[in-house]
């Protein structure tokens, strides 16, 4: 059964704005910040890959997809396009041969070690609109609302 907006309960109208406002405002500011990323031929999820290995060295592909909240799927899928780039590696543990670990190349390296530095300007410049204690407003409850699953398993 469809309701009609006019019957929307006050907390129904309450959460249904805030999220339209979120969404919104993170596909812009994602837009924005993407285009630095785009320069660079680099999608939003090449980057978040290149930027965790960047930051966190080596790492397995279903630690990569839970970094960057992607599918383990969707991960293979751009890692095989970051691979033909030559801008990471896969290397296969001993121990465990299903065990995959993805590595960043020189290429890679010195690709996001020149863009991240663009990035990160891009996204202060972003948040710059918001006074300090705004954006850690901002943060502490984009924290809330992104861990509300895991409060849930737990009660």
């Amino acid at each position: 059964m469809n309701k009609s907006p006019s019957t929307y309960t006050d907390s129904e109208k309450r959460a249904l704005n805030a999220y339209t406002k979120l969404m919104r405002a993170a596909e812009s500011v994602t837009g924005r910040t993407g285009r630095t990323m785009a320069a660079s031929d680099l999608t939003i999820s090449q980057f978040g890959i290149l930027e965790a290995l960047f930051h966190k060295g080596p790492l397995c592909q279903r630690d990569i997809a839970k970094k960057i909240l992607k599918s383990t799927g969707n991960i293979t899928m751009v890692i095989d396009n970051l691979e033909r780039r030559g801008l990471v590696r896969r290397e296969r543990t001993a121990e465990d041969r299903r065990y995959i670990i993805i590595h960043l190349t020189n290429e890679g390296q010195q690709l996001i070690a020149g863009v991240f530095p663009r990035v990160l300007a891009a996204i202060v410049e972003e948040m710059c609109i918001l006074e300090e204690t705004e954006q850690d407003e901002l943060g502490r409850l984009c924290r809330v609302l992104g861990l509300r699953e895991r409060r849930s398993k737990r009660n």
